[in-house]
This record gives structure tokens, sequence and C-alpha cells, in this order.
């Protein structure tokens, strides 16, 4: 089966009021698009200078450096024990793997791909590239018979959301139940800032509290873009069930998926260092205090949002009425229509832009205010 015809790519509708942001006197502040922009820390720069002598091809599975720093983060930081080399893989980014793992394991014509109902799209389009069809649901006794692969996404992107170990162990349990594939996409987990997210870690799939230790049949998705300012390298990995590794694994190796060697290295060294992850955070933390209460102020409520690199904030009305009159303060922010239907009222406002710009922003929403 081929690959049918792709919808357009959504941000090409932004581009109007893109152009009303920038005229505005002050120039635009862009809190769209959750791309780092603070440097990538010394410690990952060094590491990848060391290791740009990678004469050889690099291998699909990764280095055992870099294997055992996956194992060796998920216990330290996630509470993860039980996974060694076998059952974890590094990948090109996070993206790819979540727009192909759907095809990867198998899922095709007539299966349902569940994901969340305030969602990142590329979970859907990873069902349209396997012919499968997509079904938003955050409630497991509402997944049909045909589901084969079920996405949570924890910390959420656009929302924020977190889920608690009780809730991951119920999507896990109806996705046995179905015979599906349960994947946890994670990559905003070191980013927890309200409720008991603030002090404790956000948890995951994988974690023995959900799982029991059998990791059968359930995945997670870790990306070093955010934590480490690495989104330009492309530096993420999947860890979980080594049979689905080995399958991903095989599959890699036929299709040439490699992480380069130097990435490779660097990404070991990122994950041992936790330093500079606090550092990050702290930088987001400042921004998040800045922007938040102003959004309050100028009549904004802010739903969810207890982690992760976003404000998922509504006045009560439709996102592009939203979309527009912040453009006309000069800031450029993500309709929740580019994420599904379910929230037609929301917009997404991003932490990762400097702390001038938050700061502009944040002066321009005060002035703003009703």
């Amino acid at each position: 089966m081929g690959l049918g015809p792709l919808p357009d790519y959504p941000w090409d509708l932004m581009t109007p009021y893109r152009a009303r942001a920038e005229a505005h006197p002050g120039g635009v502040v862009d809190l769209s698009i959750g791309s780092p922009v603070d440097p990538t820390p010394d410690v990952v720069r060094a590491a990848l200078a060391e290791a740009t002598d990678a004469h050889a091809y690099p291998t699909t599975v990764g280095t055992s450096e870099l294997r055992r720093a996956i194992v060796d983060w998920f216990a330290r930081r996630r509470g993860v024990t039980g996974l060694d080399g076998a059952s974890v893989l590094p990948t090109i980014g996070s993206k790819e793997l979540v727009a192909l793992l759907p095809f990867l394991l198998g899922v095709g014509a007539g299966d349902v791909v569940v994901h969340p109902r305030a969602a990142y799209p590329t979970y859907e389009m990873g069902a349209v590239f396997a012919g499968a069809t997509a079904f938003a649901s955050d409630d497991p006794a509402e997944w049909p018979d045909a589901t084969k692969l079920v996405w949570l996404n924890s910390p959420g992107n656009p929302d924020g959301r977190v889920l608690g170990i009780d809730e991951l162990r119920r999507a896990r349990e109806r996705a046995r139940e179905l015979g599906a594939w349960i994947v946890g996409d994670e990559c905003y987990a070191e980013l927890g800032w309200e409720g008991e997210w603030a002090d404790e870690p956000v948890p995951s799939l994988l974690d023995p509290r959900v799982t029991g230790g059998d990791l059968a049949g359930t995945l997670a998705i870790y990306s070093l873009s955010k934590q480490s300012n690495m989104a330009g390298y492309r530096a993420a990995f999947v860890a979980g069930d080594p049979v689905a590794i080995d399958r991903l694994t095989t599959a890699r190796k036929h299709a040439g998926l490699m992480v380069p060697a130097p990435l490779q290295h660097a990404m070991a060294v990122a994950l041992g260092d936790d330093a500079h992850v606090a550092e990050q955070k702290a930088r987001y933390a400042a921004r998040r205090a800045i922007l938040k209460p102003a959004l309050e102020g100028a009549g904004f409520r802010i739903d969810h949002s207890e982690a992760g690199l976003y404000l998922w904030a509504t006045e009560g009305r439709d996102a592009w009425e939203s979309i527009g009159r912040l453009a006309d303060l000069g800031i450029v922010a993500g309709p929740g229509h580019f994420y599904g239907v379910h929230y037609p009222e929301h917009v997404r406002l991003s932490l990762t832009a400097s702390d001038a710009a938050v700061a502009s922003a944040a002066e321009r929403l005060v002035s703003a205010a009703p």
C-alpha cells in the first residue's frame, strides 16, 4: 500500500498572523515553536569535539558507552530499573521515531493508533504513514478492539499534562488487554513545575510501579533536545521491551538509520551530567514565572501546564481570535486547532525564547490587560 495524499503543513496558516506580529513597533516575540534558544552546554560541545575522528560507520544499536549511559540515566533520573543494553536504542531525534514507529511495529490498514486528545500532530501522521486509523482519546475505556498502538505523552505537548502512576498503570493494563503496543513520549520529563511535580520526578511508563517489572509491549521515548539544548544534534532514544527494540534495530539496520558516532559520544556525556540540566530548568522556571502571571492578568486561563515547555492558555474564544489579539501585540503563539479538534479555544505559548523576549512579551500583555 503506497503513501496517499498528505495534509498541508498546518503552520503555513500562521503566515498572515506572523506578518501582523512583525509589524509591531517593538518587533516580534515568537513564542510559537519549542526550539531551544540557549547555548548547548560546554560539556556536550567538548564531548562532540573530542569524538570527531569518526572514520568508521557508527553502529545502529549504539556504542556500549551510550547504551550504558541510557540505562544508568533511566535508573538515576526516572526510577526505571531492569533495563540493559538490549532494551535501549538511540534514534535520530524523536520525531522520526514517532512518525515511523507504527509502520516499524507492523501496524497497518484496519488497525487503530490511539493518541491524546491534545496532541502533537506527528502521532496522527504516523498512523497515516502506516495506513492505519488515528483515534484521539484519553480514556482507556474508549479504546476500540482494533487498537494496535497507544501513544501516551506525559508531560504533554501542548498541554503540559502529567500522568501519574495510577493513570499510567490503567492505560498500560488496557493496552495489554487489547494486545496493543503502548509507548510513552516523555521528552519533557525533567521539566516539572507545579503540584507534586514541583518536587517529585515525573513518572515514566517504564516505572516498575507501572509495569510490575514486565516490559512486554511497552516502550518509552526520550529526547535530549529540551533538557540539554541539543535539538540541532537530533539526539534521542527509545527503551523498553527488548523484543520490540530488537525489531526496531533490525529495521533500522536495513534502512541505514544510524546516529552519527560523534553524537553518540556527546549523548553519553550529556546523560551523565545532571548539572547542566538543572541550570537549564532554572532558566525555564524564571521565564515561566514572568510569562504565566502576565497571561493571566491579560485575561487568559492556564490549563494543566504543570510540566513541560509550554503554557496552554485560553480566553474563552476561538483560538484564531486569540492568535490575532496576540499578533497585534507582536506575539506569535500556536493555535489549539493545530493539536486536534478538541481544543479550539486554546493557544500554546513556549518558554523557549530569550529572557529579554519573554520579558518583552510579558510587558505587552500587562499593558493590554482588561
